[in-house]
């Protein structure tokens, strides 16, 4: 009866997390940043919070009690007559600070909502099925651009003044759906079928304080709205190798290729002119192509009782088949205006972690059986703007801590502390920003460790 009830908990909590979790997804601003005016915005850090943790690594990560969202081929390590589950959600703050013409402005915003829905099970000796809901990229910007005096420029002297606002808001969600296998022993590849969907508005405003006139012409605004509606199915391939196998110590090898492409949004393009006179003052603007990198990723992954260390390395081919360019507003006055060319680059980011956990079976020291995470990433954005390049990076630490005594199924807090646009930002006039992460997740855990056998017949109820 126990083993029943335990089911339908988990029924009915999924049930109720997927609606909620998807609706909140797609009905705020998850991200804040004036870099995510242009493509899909900002790409969310993948993985489940112990990952993320970790400074993200978990391309090699495998294990039984591990939910792993960035290789398919780990999904062949869930044990039999198990279910594994994690839920985690997560609130950014963000800091945005500019120097323009002299003047130092910033703003800052907050965030809350969910980061994953996964669970993993076995099919078959040595195969399993990994399923997993996961924001992929977010955008929320919203600017303001003042035109400048200016006696001889064309707008000042046959219009006025126009105030340009442009905001933007939206989201893509990725559903994977995968199966691991073992084909050899210590070897084993997985395949994932991605399916990524959701939408994003960008607005504009222009609105015009006109000169006083000597004829009868008025000016209004004008207000833009570009929405782009999602649909796209992609695929990904992994592979993991444990390399050294023994009951001290474990060396796991893995790879995974995301082959990308284009989104193929639908594009719905609005415009509404309120003017007598029919006069435009801010013609449209081009974004640059939605649409998602092959990526490369590779990493290591070292494990002993005490000690866990992980190594990834991650290219994502941004440029390759994108090399459409968008141009940005002006910013600045005078001898000081100043437009970027924004483009997409390709991106190198390297992450590397570590877990501590002092001893997995002291009875009687409750801290020692927690696990200690830190972590450290470091690469470029995936856009330059005049061909210069942003770095960005982010230091990471969080907690496991186990909900019983030999238990896997565990309750993680995560922080997450990132910069972006420090190294150029200050010499070409960009946006410095900064921004702080908390998550919480849960990994419940169903098998031999707590004595739940969920797949298994029961011989008396």
């Amino acid at each position: 009866m126990h083993v029943k009830n335990t089911r339908i908990k988990l029924i009915v909590a999924l049930a109720a997390l997927l609606p909620a979790a998807v609706g909140a997804q797609t009905s705020s601003i998850n991200a804040f940043s004036p870099y995510t005016m242009y493509g899909i915005g900002e790409q969310n850090t993948p993985g489940t919070l112990p990952m993320r943790s970790m400074g993200g690594v978990g391309v090699a990560m495998r294990g039984t009690g591990v939910v792993n969202l960035l290789n398919p081929a780990a999904y062949s390590a869930v044990p039999q007559k198990s279910f594994l589950f994690n839920f985690g959600m997560e609130g950014q703050n963000y800091y945005n600070s500019q120097s323009v013409s002299g003047q130092s402005k910033s703003t800052a915003y907050n965030t809350f909502n969910f980061h994953d829905i996964a669970f993993q099970l076995p099919l078959a000796k040595r195969v399993g099925l990994g399923f997993s809901l996961t924001p992929y990229s977010s955008v929320g910007y919203r600017t303001k651009y003042d035109h400048p005096y200016d006696p001889n420029d064309p707008v000042w002297g046959n219009v006025g003044r126009v105030q340009y606002n442009y905001q933007g808001e939206g989201d893509v969600t990725e559903v994977k759906v995968g199966i691991g296998w073992e084909i050899f022993k210590n070897f084993s590849v997985g395949i994932a079928a991605q399916y990524y969907w959701g939408d994003i508005d960008r607005d504009y405003v222009s609105t015009t304080t006109a000169i006083v006139p000597e004829g009868d012409a008025t000016f209004s605004s004008i207000i833009g709205n570009d929405n782009y509606n999602i649909s796209s199915i992609k695929g990904q391939v992994g592979v993991q190798w444990n390399a050294i196998m023994s009951p001290k110590r474990a060396l796991t090898l893995g790879a995974a290729f995301d082959f990308g492409g284009n989104l193929n949004p639908k594009v719905t393009s609005t415009t509404y002119i309120n003017n007598m006179t029919a006069t435009t003052v801010r013609g449209d603007t081009t974004s640059l192509a939605l649409v998602l990198p092959r990526q490369l990723s590779v990493g290591a992954y070292y494990q002993t009782a005490k000690w866990t260390v992980g190594l990834d390395y991650v290219y994502q081919n941004w440029g390759g088949r994108n090399n459409g360019t968008a141009l940005t507003g002006v910013t600045g006055s005078g001898g000081d205006r100043t437009a970027y060319e924004v483009a997409y680059t390709n991106t190198s980011t390297v992450k590397i972690g570590v877990e501590y956990t002092p001893s997995r079976y002291d009875v009687r020291h409750f801290l020692k059986r927690w696990s200690y995470r830190a972590g450290f990433r470091y690469g470029n954005y995936n856009q330059s703007f005049n061909g210069d390049k942003l770095s960005q990076y982010a230091v990471t630490a969080g907690v496991g801590v186990p909900v019983k005594f030999l238990a896997i199924s565990a309750v993680d807090v995560g922080f997450e502390y990132g910069r972006r646009g420090y190294n150029i930002a200050e010499r070409v006039g960009l946006v410095r920003q900064q921004y702080f992460k908390f998550a919480i997740g849960f990994t419940l855990f169903a098998g031999s460790e707590n004595g739940e056998y969920w797949f298994l017949r029961p011989k008396y109820d």
